[in-house]
């Protein structure tokens, strides 16, 4: 199985500890990423309100760096999935705006087709990988650790662009989670915006937001969040002592990505997936869930 990965700015800065997850836990399912050379970011969700027509081209270019590799583009973020799901839409319905695009990557010796489909991370597991064939692989099981699966709107949204499965009532992440082993738990906030999109002109009402998802997953009985995307993990986890000033009590509980979760059930110990760079401290919660070194 080969994909031409786009990794995303996330996992080039803040994230790091998810790329070196994803690469570790690919190779051990044996999965071959194929870093697209010379990506560029795919605007965050934000660019297309400042040029439109910039935002379709660049991602166009990003989906023409795959096609070049003749394999289907992989990302492991929520937010990369839907912009270059949001391009490819654009330029395979209208004829127009293709070749108009294409004159500017004509320049550069790029030439957006078409052919080859965009994905996530979450979902090769399921449609191409097989969950059957996942379940073979776990080598500690993550029996007894109760999660949060908080799947973050852009994975979900709008249901045309992404259209995985039902966005009312998503099944992917429990799916996972049960084929490893963990234990699902429902929660109020499942399907909830993180807010990371708006920390900066709505703080306050971010935080607050911020505080209700994770006091919703631990009063739920969950030992940690797992999340598909890396912005709903920063936020919830990078912002969570911030949230907890408004918060009376305590909203203390690890965040995990979901390909960290991936990890363990293959035999990774913490470290060895970067969970230690995280903010709340999740270790201490592994050690006494799981069997680790």
């Amino acid at each position: 199985m080969r994909y031409g990965f786009f990794p995303g700015c996330t996992l080039e800065s803040a994230a790091k500890e998810l790329m070196l997850s994803t690469k570790k836990v690919a190779s051990a399912l044996g999965i071959e990423l194929v870093e697209l050379k010379g990506w560029t970011c795919c605007g965050a969700s934000h660019i297309q309100d400042v040029d439109d027509f910039l935002a379709t081209s660049i991602n166009a270019r990003n989906i023409a760096l795959a096609e070049q590799l003749n394999a289907p583009l992989l990302t492991v973020c929520n937010t990369c999935t839907l912009m270059l799901r949001t391009a490819k839409q654009k330029l395979d319905q209208n004829d127009e705006l293709k070749a108009k695009v294409n004159q500017g990557l004509d320049k550069i010796g790029l030439q957006y087709k078409g052919t080859i489909e965009v994905t996530h991370f979450l979902w090769v597991l399921i449609k191409d990988y097989g969950l059957s064939r996942l379940k073979k692989k776990v080598k500690r099981p993550l029996e007894g650790l109760k999660i949060a699966n908080f799947y973050g709107c852009h994975i979900l949204q709008p249901p045309h662009i992404m259209g995985f499965e039902n966005h009312l009532n998503p099944k992917a992440m429990e799916m996972v989670a049960e084929v490893l082993g963990a234990e699902s738990v429902e929660f109020d906030q499942r399907l909830a915006c993180c807010g990371f999109h708006a920390v900066f002109p709505a703080e306050k009402e971010v935080m607050k937001l911020t505080g209700i998802n994770c006091l919703s997953s631990k009063k739920a009985g969950a030992d940690c969040i797992v999340t598909p995307c890396p912005l709903c993990q920063m936020q919830l986890d990078m912002y969570q002592p911030d949230a907890q000033k408004d918060v009376r009590e305590d909203i203390t509980i690890p965040v995990l990505h979901l390909p960290q979760l991936v990890g363990l059930a293959l035999g990774f110990e913490p470290n060895e997936l970067g969970i230690q760079r995280h903010i709340v401290d999740a270790i201490p919660l592994l050690k006494k869930r799981l069997v680790l070194v």
